[in-house]
């Protein structure tokens, strides 16, 4: 038996202003992964729109209400609700209210190592990409094709990164969280 007080855990430092605390390694389990969020009103989960295609993942929420965002429409869980995402199946969260939101999040099994985003391959078409470090940073790989490619930043204000979002009937969009510039598909380097 392993017990944890949340706060004994050190926070992830996904330098904004969301309190994440994974509880995995501090619990030890072995089947299940754990992350505790805190998660301030207008900020999301730490990942955009992507798809977890070995692991389920199931929200709790404990304060508060988070919104998601999948290819099929938007739903809201409560404090005292859950919500199931099956292997595959695409989601972003975020708080829209004005309380903090606290939630857990329970993926199993415990390690994922193929998660993926709903962009196309510039190359080969298929549906979805991987992202993975690379030598440039992260770059989008395709499952299908194998090649690699390096998405570029917003081409209004200059971010680094730009977001993955659910757009109008099923198609998705790329979207700046700074100046909020809306592209049809990520533009890659080359």
């Amino acid at each position: 038996m392993e017990k944890t007080a949340v706060d004994d855990v050190d926070p992830k430092g996904l330098g904004r202003e969301i309190d994440a605390r994974a509880l995995t390694g501090a619990l030890g389990t072995t089947d299940v992964a754990i992350n505790h969020y805190r998660i301030p009103p207008d900020e999301g989960f730490p990942s955009g729109l992507h798809a977890h295609f070995d692991q389920e993942e199931v929200f709790v929420v404990l304060d508060g209400a988070a919104t998601f965002l999948t290819l099929d429409g938007r739903v809201t869980v409560e404090a005292g609700e859950a919500i199931r995402f099956a292997p595959g199946e695409f989601q972003t969260g975020r708080n829209h209210g004005d309380d903090v939101l606290v939630a857990l999040a329970l993926g199993a099994p415990r390690d994922t190592e193929d998660v993926r985003i709903p962009v196309a391959c510039p190359d080969c078409g298929h549906d979805d990409l991987r992202p993975e470090g690379g030598a440039e940073g992260v770059e989008l790989v395709c499952p299908e094709c194998g090649t690699a490619h390096v998405p570029q930043g917003c081409p209004e204000c200059g971010r680094d990164e730009m977001a993955v979002r659910p757009g109008d009937d099923r198609r998705t969009v790329v979207v700046c969280p700074d100046c909020g510039t809306e592209l049809d598909r990520p533009r890659f380097a080359g």
